[in-house]
């Protein structure tokens, strides 16, 4: 029996080495270009010392002013996330379906709101620069989550999201590092595909 588990954990041990050098790396910095990984991002001052960051990025047919009314209008009881719908069902953060029409009423987003959720922390807004950098701080001094549009061309955005964590256990979120990766990664990057479908849609739209 000991054997059996000193192997097992052997195997974990080379497993985990393999994933946080190789696989994470990779994933937290999915679509990203090397400068967007390295570059400052508005909010970052605001975990100053995290054991974590993640640089995901997608490209949008859109133009700034079509994608800022999304971000504004996410939350519980407002536009949603614009993921799997059902996992956000499951997990308490949103109890109806991503919005696919700009709602008005949730458009007018400042430094000081709140975006809801039904579960866990609400994300207080940091900084809402209208059509440029959007940050929320759902832990202070401990998670923030920024989404910047830079302008590309004429018809095209980047969409770049920044997640910083600094976290208390550290060494505990990294040894259990591929569970708690994998679902954060298929959610953000079907949130940002779901932006960038609803922004292209909007730009190819008659009225836009």
């Amino acid at each position: 029996m000991r054997v059996s588990v000193a192997r097992s954990a052997r195997v974990y041990c080379a497993g985990l080495a393999l994933y946080l050098f190789v696989i994470r790396p990779a994933l937290l910095r999915w679509g990203a270009s090397e400068d967007e990984v390295r570059r400052d991002c508005p909010g970052d001052r605001a975990v100053r010392d995290p054991h974590t960051v993640s640089t995901r990025a997608v490209t949008i047919r859109a133009q700034p002013d079509q994608i800022w009314p999304w971000l504004a209008q996410m939350g519980a009881g407002r536009g949603g996330l614009y993921s799997y719908d059902w996992l956000d069902h499951l997990f308490g953060y949103t109890d109806s379906p991503s919005s696919n029409d700009i709602l008005p009423q949730f458009q007018d987003l400042a430094v000081g709101d709140v975006i809801p959720l039904g579960r866990g922390p609400s994300w207080p807004v940091i900084v809402a620069d209208r059509n440029e950098a959007l940050v929320v701080e759902p832990v202070s001094g401990a998670v923030s989550w920024a989404w910047i549009l830079e302008v590309v061309d004429a018809s095209t955005t980047r969409l770049i999201s920044r997640v910083r964590l600094g976290l208390d256990h550290k060494w505990l979120l990294l040894a259990f590092a591929p569970a708690v990766d994998l679902p954060w990664f298929l959610m953000e990057r079907k949130m940002l595909d779901g932006i960038k479908r609803r922004a292209e849609r909007l730009a190819q739209s008659p009225n836009s």
